[in-house]
């Protein structure tokens, strides 16, 4: 009896642990994130921005002087864009200056149908099977929300999760991720989808506030829309498997609240302001996101080499400043835990100085550089892009490891790990254009056409009405 008991008051808390154990090891199997496809939305070919087509839209917009010009000229130059992303429709029809709600509308449309059906077909998904949708367009709000229009669509289940997310500028597709990781960790097999793109019809501006004039050189049509699940049968099938996400927000700092905000020029015309004080709230926001993801992701021998070294600067900090010898900043190694990096293309010098502080080679810049060119800053489905060039030019093998960091008003700044969980190598958006990339050497078409305005007197300037554009 004494015997019995002892077992009893023994073998029920082992047992106890052990089912505890179970469920635990169990759970966390389920709440793994898994990208099982993604597709990147292309255009057709009746939207795509020549540099000819670049010059009317420009000489159209009659609040321009040449200052404006001058300045235009000297951004798009600069921008590292081509000749081949894409413009809304309403652009083509000449109605940038008072485009109506429909035009916001059938933009988001056109993407979410071509998209989200190639999606479910090359996956076999029915829209039945969708338990989670997350709809990201930061600067278009309907009613019924987007999301609702997409539900309507595709005739989703009642007890359908949604979430319609705005204003969150280009790092909201991580933002998105982040809820569908949310979501996982709680509960088991399900599907999501994620749509993610920007609305440039309502927000195309028409005046001639320089802050606000730079949006127009850089932003471009897009989209991405993707399937993930944490179903543990569907992982062999999967592409990529979520390790890490850590988010930033600076919004409580004034200065960088303000240096990408959407408002009024003093003609009353909407538009996207873009502050001289945005490098400075971008930086700030990537070295603390930094901070946060390095240990997350790098092995520890990298860690504390990092530490040594700086310790050792601060040491002889003081024998630098009597004139000795000088120091060089010590930079962290992210290569020692990522194989690739996924860039935002917000626009040249945005890829350059991540290159820089990461300290990158261009090998690594590729991706970033050749979406900016192709694409354009098409907000927070540009990582999509990036990574849709690494997978069609084969460079992203079983095991491999992809960094992702992105940038939004707030200000933001977002990133995340994946690991590549089989070999892949569709070409995706990519697909008629990649054996063309990277080019020996990218012309700038803008330059040649529209370089003689630098000349000009602005005191007598304007456009001829009857002026060919080259």
């Amino acid at each position: 009896m004494d015997l019995l008991f002892m077992l009893l008051f023994c073998g029920l808390p082992l047992l106890y642990l052990f089912l505890f154990l179970l469920r635990f090891l169990d759970q966390k199997r389920h709440q793994s994130c898994y990208i099982l496809d993604y597709e990147c939305y292309k255009p057709s070919d009746d939207r795509m921005l020549s540099t000819r087509f670049c010059g009317e839209v420009i000489r159209r917009n009659k609040n321009l002087g040449l200052l404006e010009y001058k300045f235009l000229l000297k951004a798009i130059v600069s921008s590292g864009i081509g000749e081949q992303t894409y413009a809304p429709r309403m652009v083509f029809h000449n109605r940038e200056e008072c485009p109506t709600n429909d035009d916001g509308i059938e933009e988001m449309d056109v993407f979410f149908h071509d998209s989200i059906d190639k999606l479910l077909k090359r996956t076999g998904i029915s829209p039945s099977e969708i338990d989670v949708l997350v709809v990201n367009i930061s600067m278009l709000a309907a009613v019924p929300s987007l999301s609702s229009r997409i539900i309507n669509h595709y005739k989703l289940r009642e007890d359908v999760k949604t979430y319609n997310l705005t204003g969150m500028g280009c790092s909201a597709s991580l933002i998105s991720i982040n809820i569908v990781q949310n979501i996982f960790k709680s509960q088991k097999n399900l599907n999501a989808i994620v749509v993610t793109s920007e609305s440039l019809t309502p927000n195309w501006y028409a005046g001639n506030d320089r802050s606000m004039i730079l949006a127009n050189c850089l932003f471009r049509s897009g989209g991405c829309a993707m399937l993930l699940t944490n179903k543990v049968a569907l992982k062999n099938k999967a592409m990529f498997k979520l390790k890490c996400l850590v988010r930033t927000h600076h919004g409580a700092r004034d200065e960088a609240y303000e240096c990408c905000i959407q408002k009024e020029d003093d003609q009353g015309r909407i538009g996207f302001h873009l502050g001289k004080n945005l490098p400075k709230a971008a930086t700030r926001a990537f070295v603390d996101n930094l901070k946060d993801i390095a240990p997350k992701i790098l092995p520890i021998r990298e860690l504390l080499r990092f530490m040594v070294v700086s310790f050792v600067r601060k040491m002889s900090k003081k024998y630098t400043k009597e004139g000795g010898a000088n120091t060089s900043r010590p930079v962290i190694n992210f290569k020692t835990g990522v194989d690739h990096f996924c860039i935002h293309t917000g626009g040249k010098a945005v890829i350059d100085g991540i290159g820089q502080s990461l300290n990158l080679t261009e090998y690594d810049l590729e991706p970033a550089r050749m979406t900016l060119h192709r694409f354009g800053n098409t907000s927070a489905c540009s990582l999509w892009y990036v990574l849709g060039y690494m997978e069609a030019k084969k460079r992203l093998k079983k095991g491999d490891r992809v960094f992702m960091i992105s940038f939004g008003a707030g200000f933001k700044c977002n990133s995340c790990l994946w690991e590549v969980v089989r070999d892949l190598g569709d070409a995706n958006a990519w697909s008629d254009c990649i054996d063309s990339y990277p080019p020996r050497t990218l012309t700038n078409p803008f330059l040649e056409k529209f370089g003689w305005i630098q000349n000009e007197d602005p005191n007598t300037f304007s456009i001829p009405e009857d002026y060919v554009i080259p």
